[in-house]
């Protein structure tokens, strides 16, 4: 059985993007996760920029697995600003091919859950328009999940059409937002309920093939209804289950350790490269 392929989200580690890059050198994993942080971004860096960027990450053994961009102020499925983010989401896409991994991660807003909602085709158009560029320059866009159950995704993957519309599975997010929704209903948190509708573990099977990266985090539902994001291993995720159903559907990409609250990065982030090494 073949190891995991494993990258750190850099910026997670709160220590600099070059320093976490070495430190992922140090630690021996293969990928670094780029966040279009400040001097990372598409608009900072120009093509020497990025042939200057992917050169030093070369160099330390390193390539990257994917870039983030999008962390949750974009909603492709509010008219404000829409022509805007369209645009912007072409050059995130060109980035991502400049740097020669053509793999863009992003939350791209709320998609509805019904085909009714006037929402949907403004979300298909967009995913639309922004996918066929994708297609032209050789990059794809992998959505994040988490605000939808898996099925919910899959059907707006297949009325988009493209092979440039594909998935960043977080499952831990498939934990926290159905928590959300029910905290913000008034309603006491039902783990079968939102286990059985946004299948954190089983979704693998419902997205298969357009599963293209991965997030190796973890969390939890504390019984107050609480949503907490943990180390990884110690939260509601069976990862030697989840690893599985990955492998059983083909998946050969990687596991990008993200890791976005607690007092010790470092420290959990080093605990999860060794765990993840042992599935």
């Amino acid at each position: 059985m073949s190891a995991l392929k494993i990258a750190i989200m850099v910026h997670n580690l709160k220590m600099g993007i070059y320093d976490g890059m070495a430190f992922a050198a140090r630690m021996e994993v293969p990928g670094v996760h780029l966040a279009c942080v400040k001097g990372f971004s598409y608009r900072d860096l120009d093509a020497a920029g990025r042939k200057q960027l992917l050169r030093h990450i070369r160099e330390l053994g390193l390539e990257i697995s994917a870039i983030c961009a999008w962390g949750g102020e974009v909603d492709l499925g509010v008219p404000d600003n829409l022509r805007q983010h369209i645009d912007d989401a072409k050059e995130i896409l060109q980035y991502a091919a400049d740097l020669e991994c053509g793999i863009w991660q992003g939350h791209c807003g709320v998609i509805p859950h019904s085909r009714q909602d006037p929402k949907w085709q403004r979300f298909a158009d967009s995913f639309g328009e922004i996918c066929r560029h994708g297609e032209k320059v050789g990059a794809r866009l992998a959505v994040e999940t988490g605000p939808e159950p898996p099925e919910v995704l899959m059907d707006m993957i297949n009325d988009v059409g493209s092979s440039a519309l594909c998935v960043n599975y977080d499952p831990a997010n498939l934990i926290l937002w159905p928590a959300k929704y029910m905290q913000q209903a008034g309603q006491p948190y039902d783990r079968d309920q939102a286990f059985a509708e946004y299948q954190p573990m089983e979704g693998v099977k419902v997205l298969g093939d357009r599963i293209i990266h991965t997030h190796a985090k973890d969390a939890l539902v504390q019984p107050d209804g609480k949503r907490l994001e943990v180390p990884l291993g110690s939260g509601w995720i069976d990862w030697p289950h989840y690893v599985q159903n990955l492998r059983d559907i083909g998946y050969n990409g990687y596991f990008a350790i993200e890791r976005e609250v607690g007092q010790d990065p470092v420290g959990d982030i080093t605990r999860a490269i060794n765990y993840l090494k042992t599935l």
